[in-house]
């Protein structure tokens, strides 16, 4: 079993930041890689950010240069800076472990991002 706690969520304004944390425990050997996925009211989970396990990165073009993606090793953890926030960032954010070739999926958590 795998167990992914997430947090880091809440209410921004634009231009502000927020940074979101995601710890996996229990069954993590052999994890490939770990990202975060964002889905908005009527709108598709979409890829937001992924590092695998020698950190190599992707992003979302509509993140690149405002979000960094980062993972601690040692702590099974993976982290998402967002700076520079814009209210089309806002959505429910769920974080996403790959361990060998299994996905588990953290349960959300929101970010709003509001005048």
């Amino acid at each position: 079993q795998v167990q992914l706690v997430e947090s880091g969520g809440g209410l921004v304004q634009p231009g502000g930041s927020l940074r979101l944390s995601c710890a996996a425990s229990g069954s993590v050997f052999s994890i490939l890689y770990m990202g975060w996925y964002r889905q908005a009211p009527g709108r598709q989970r979409e890829r937001v950010a992924t590092i695998t396990s020698n950190g190599a990165t992707y992003y979302e073009d509509s993140v690149r240069g405002r979000f960094t993606i980062s993972r601690d090793n040692t702590q099974n953890t993976v982290y998402l800076q967002m700076n520079s926030l814009k209210p089309e960032d806002t959505a429910v954010y769920y974080c996403n472990v790959n361990i060998a070739n299994i996905n588990y999926w953290g349960q959300g958590t929101q970010v709003t991002v509001s005048p």
